[in-house]
């Protein structure tokens, strides 16, 4: 073999430096976003995506900060912004929008702003975000619809700002149609602020290491990336496995069917034989699907390799149309996120059997998002809306317990709790570690947390409930045992539905008991002394 020449190995230096440079470009983007956000779910949660592509759409670098949900379905999407709005038309100040599920991250209530990165007169690249929305008017985010017509105000691709100037008729529309019209409008504008504060940071980055485009570097950032899984893939054994998850669904249970096969290049997943569509908004469409899928892949098989189109190109979905991973137009599916989350259980089921010993067990996987309704004290007509985030427990790994408390597969972050109490006219009564929710093991499940909320002066209010594993809990594997079901209930004991909207009378509260992640290997082989900890900690019996 021929030793790398000297330029050879200065250059790959030098495309590395770029490379890693470029991550933190779009990583400052995403931090501009969260500093001048108005929503809770950005600022403090997290629940959003920054990335770079270059003038053919294709994924080149995304910031650390963000959810896989928003990414990845990103990264399918802005191809679409293209064929509406080819590179030649675009000009410096442009910003375009939508929120349409088909096209990006799966619901009305994230929108996506793709902006052209100009220098010396031409694109040379795009930045884009996706943000999560408190409200986008509609019946909000909640299962009851039944069509995505009942969700809330859609925007289609279209131009939000044209030249630095703002498309205020967009604005006018979208304010008048949600409940929180100031924080909606800010949030929106924080996308471009986070689109120009990237864009400067790459122009300038290109001067300063004499590049005229992404092109190069792009091309280098994908080879690799691709290159990369590839060798991971074909270190796998070939063969195809399958596995199945049953799921509480809303009415009645749903089971999602996967079958992975690996070819030594590619890892197909195909959901042939999943449950069709429903008539509440648990649907998911095709592009968030692939992206929790992937997600799983990638997790067990390249996680080192950086999320981009390269590194992605490996991984092939197929879901049916019409089944409740391929929901078609004007299917509701605004808590899309209760399915499409516990996608990664499903491919690691397949894994389990490729990779023995590998794979993590079950965990709580869907977040737990408490939105709630209600009127604010001593006025007659004013309302608030809020949301805050949840996780369960996360499943048993090897070698390891399971994360209490977790939000994986999202990555959300929980808000603080001052800051949602003082957002909005409600008290978290409480907010502490479920004991005994972790599946027993060798290691133990990750536990899940008890949450209890009310109005502050115990008006009645209204939960709009999308949680799962309630009526079927997480599966130990190897012999663990499973994670506690989660409860739904009113403070008062009654039990209330785990999803659809309800009502908590005046004078009662919301209690939540998350599921906790399952366990892994037999009990019996449990470290004693880690069992004594855990009990000496209270987190077990």
């Amino acid at each position: 073999m021929t030793a790398p020449s000297p330029h050879d190995t200065l250059q790959d230096l030098r495309l590395q430096v770029m490379w890693t440079r470029l991550i933190s470009v779009v990583e400052e983007a995403a931090q501009a976003l969260m500093r001048t956000a108005f929503s809770t779910t950005v600022r403090d949660a997290g629940d959003l995506s920054a990335a770079v592509f270059d003038t053919r759409g294709r994924l080149i670098a995304e910031a650390v900060t963000g959810t896989p949900g928003h990414v990845n379905s990103m990264a399918e999407g802005v191809r679409h912004f293209l064929a509406r709005f080819p590179i030649d038309t675009m000009a410096e100040g442009d910003h375009y929008i939508t929120n349409d599920p088909w096209l990006t991250a799966g619901h009305l209530h994230d929108i996506t702003v793709v902006s052209p990165v100009v220098t010396g007169g031409r694109v040379v690249g795009l930045l884009g975000c996706c943000c999560h929305q408190l409200d986008i008017g509609g019946l909000g985010q909640g299962p009851d619809g039944r069509s995505i017509y009942e969700e809330g105000l859609q925007i289609p691709l279209m131009k939000l700002a044209s030249r630095g100037r703002i498309n205020e008729d967009l604005l006018a529309i979208l304010k008048q149609n949600v409940r929180t019209p100031l924080q909606v409008e800010g949030d929106v504008l924080s996308y471009i602020a986070s689109n120009d504060t990237g864009a400067r940071r790459l122009v300038a980055m290109l001067k300063e290491f004499g590049q005229e485009s992404l092109d190069a570097l792009g091309d280098y950032i994908l080879a690799q990336s691709l290159a990369a899984t590839r060798e991971r893939i074909a270190a796998l054994p070939k063969g195809t496995w399958t596995s199945e998850l049953v799921i509480d669904g809303y009415d009645h249970p749903i089971t999602l069917r996967a079958a992975l096969t690996v070819d030594g290049e590619t890892v197909t997943v195909d959901y042939a034989g999943t449950d069709g569509a429903v008539p509440q908004g648990i649907n998911v469409v095709m592009n968030y699907c692939r992206a929790y899928t992937v997600f799983g892949l990638k997790c067990l098989i390249s996680p080192e390799v950086p999320n981009n189109h390269g590194a992605l190109l490996p991984f092939v979905v197929h879901a049916p149309e019409g089944s409740i991973l391929n929901a078609q137009r004007p299917s509701p599916v605004a808590a899309r996120h209760v399915i499409g989350q516990m996608l990664p259980d499903v491919v690691l089921g397949c894994l389990d059997q490729a990779l023995p010993d590998r794979v993590p067990a079950e965990g709580s996987s869907c977040l737990w998002s408490v939105q709630l309704r209600g009127r604010v004290p001593s006025s007659a007509a004013a309302t608030f809306d809020t949301v805050f985030f949840n996780s369960g427990g996360a499943g048993a790994r090897p070698g390891q317990d399971g994360l209490d408390a977790t939000a994986f597969p999202s990555g959300v972050r929980a808000m603080p709790v001052e800051v949602t109490e003082h957002g909005a006219p409600i008290v978290i009564w409480k907010k502490e570690l479920r004991p005994d929710s972790g599946g027993a093991g060798r290691h133990r499940g990750g536990l899940g947390q008890t949450v209890e909320v009310g109005t502050r002066d115990g008006s009645a209010f209204e939960v709009l409930a999308m949680y799962e594993r309630v009526a079927t809990p997480a599966k130990g594997r190897s012999g663990g045992g499973d994670g506690a079901a989660g409860v739904v209930r009113l403070g008062s004991g009654a039990p209330l539905r785990a999803k659809g909207l309800q009502v908590i009378p005046a004078g009662d509260r919301l209690v939540l008991e998350l599921p906790g992640g399952a366990g892994l290997g037999n009990p019996a082989a449990r470290d004693p002394s880690a069992l004594a900890a855990d009990r000496k900690a209270g987190l077990v019996g």
